[in-house]
């Protein structure tokens, strides 16, 4: 595997094992600084596997991951927001009590300067970057048209507007690289059309990279530059949309063996 000057992120040769189950198995690939990578593959694939590497959440047995050509695998859990990575995640991760001005201003604290002892003795600088905090959570909140909840508690929204609150919270933090564990799950077509939208406008707006795991493909498929698949652990393919459609193992990962040897025979008039 090449590592190029774009790669903003490279996962080279990673395993996990959980006893005797093989989660992942010397996965290997590239996320180019710029670029939507959607990361697809039945259930049980490996994807969230992946992620919580990548988050610190789980060690791997052998390979490395690289993040701006630094590796990460001994860096403490507590410091890879601080690097430069948001998250989101599958179930729903927040303070359902709290406002949701509150819950994305948690995410803004990942990139906080002031310390335990500055913050209990409410030095100056710490209500000035408490400020400075309120004002990207304000901005983050007029992005994703979350103004009008803002004080509202996070658990007493519909779904679809805490999908919102959760990804505020992961952008708040100025990430440079953006993980999203299956954003669309549980919206209607109408959300998962905005997601969409949300999505690359995040990429080309914001600046910032995104890696994708979702279910959706005619979301994947429409939002994502390039494309990794997994299957029992391993990565059976990758490449450009067009390219991942058509290719066999994808094919046969999701719809079975006569399905992909019936999409590579001519069609009989």
């Amino acid at each position: 595997m090449v590592v190029t000057a774009e790669s903003l992120l490279s996962v080279r040769g990673v395993t996990v094992r959980f006893g005797g189950i093989v989660a992942l198995d010397g996965v290997s690939f590239d996320v180019q600084r710029g670029q939507v990578c959607g990361l697809i593959g039945p259930n049980g694939a490996g994807k969230t596997t992946l992620f919580n590497c990548l988050s610190r959440l789980y060690a791997y047995q052998s390979g490395d991951i690289l993040f701006e050509g630094q590796s990460i695998t001994q860096m403490p859990t507590h410091r890879i927001a601080a690097l430069g990575l948001g998250r989101t995640f599958q179930n729903l991760a927040m303070f359902k009590t709290l406002p949701v001005r509150d819950n994305i201003m948690i995410g803004a604290h990942s990139r906080s300067s002031s310390g335990f002892i500055a913050s209990a003795l409410r030095l100056p600088r710490v209500s000035a970057e408490e400020k400075r905090l309120g004002e990207r959570a304000d901005q983050i909140m007029e992005y994703l048209g979350l103004q009008s909840v803002a004080h509202r508690p996070a658990g007493d929204l519909p779904f679809g507007t805490q999908k919102r609150v959760e990804m505020g919270r992961a952008l708040a933090a100025d990430p440079k690289l953006l993980l999203l564990d299956e954003p669309a799950a549980g919206l209607n077509h109408e959300e998962l059309h905005d997601l969409g939208r949300l999505i690359t406008d995040v990429r080309d707006r914001l600046k910032i990279t995104v890696l994708l795991v979702e279910h959706h493909m005619s979301l994947v498929m429409s939002v994502s530059d390039h494309i990794v698949a997994l299957n029992f652990g391993k990565k059976i393919a990758e490449g450009n949309p067009a390219e991942i459609q058509r290719h066999p193992e994808v094919i046969e990962a999701y719809l079975g063996a006569q399905a992909a040897q019936a999409s590579q025979e001519p069609a009989h008039v």
